[in-house]
């Protein structure tokens, strides 16, 4: 019986150590190569230090929960990074930390393919940029109302790995088939239309829209 017992508490210890669901608003010291990471990227908008902000150029978008769409993305099937950028951050320039973040991660023993970025609006455009410079094919990238014109018609900017795109109907910005057709490096591609006639809004906030099927496809890899 105390063998089936210290095999049973054994057992527990090993799924809670899998078990991750933690939310980070920084890189994680502690890094568990057994657990899968998720980095959320925010939109323009969001820069600065209000957590629930507006564009006031863009009213009918309403207000961008950050709080909220960080609190739905969270999982126990991965740790959430979710930074909060300073004010008019150069996106390049942080493409390049979201790429020395991942190799970090990478370096600490978790595998690319449990590693995914997410981006929304201009999070999107650095995480077009950041796997640019990664190169790694064996990454996943959900890009969320993220392929404007401007990072779609520059050649150089592509993407690589497993690649899902969601964009809303009602959107200015839209597919990201563009930049997929000169995009070799992609292992696989995805894209969602949803339509909830909030426009850019949309994705301002947890919308089952577009929340459910980017968990699905994040808990599928």
């Amino acid at each position: 019986m105390k063998k089936l017992s210290f095999a049973i508490l054994a057992i527990g210890l090993a799924t809670m150590t899998a078990q991750a669901a933690t939310v980070y608003t920084a890189f994680p010291d502690n890094v568990n190569p057994k657990q899968k990471y998720v980095f959320y990227t925010h939109g323009k908008v969001l820069e600065g230090n209000t957590d629930r902000p507006s564009n006031p150029n863009k009213p009918q978008w309403g207000v961008y929960d950050f709080p909220a769409v960080k609190e739905k993305l969270s999982d126990d099937g991965y740790n959430l990074i979710a930074y909060h950028r300073a004010k008019d951050t150069q996106p390049d320039q942080y493409a390049e930390k979201l790429k020395n973040d991942v190799n970090t991660l990478i370096a600490k023993g978790v595998p690319a393919k449990n590693i995914t970025l997410v981006g929304f609006s201009r999070g999107g455009e650095i995480t077009i940029l950041a796997t640019s410079k990664l190169q790694n094919k064996a990454l996943n990238v959900a890009i969320l109302a993220g392929c404007t014109h401007s990072i779609q018609d520059d050649a150089h900017n592509r993407l690589y790995g497993n690649v899902l795109s969601i964009y809303e109907a009602s959107d200015e910005v839209g597919s990201c088939q563009t930049i997929v057709n000169h995009s070799p490096g992609i292992a696989h591609f995805k894209e969602i239309k949803i339509a909830t006639g909030q426009q850019h809004g949309a994705f301002f906030r947890p919308n089952p829209e577009w929340v459910v099927p980017l968990k699905q496809w994040i808990a599928s890899n």
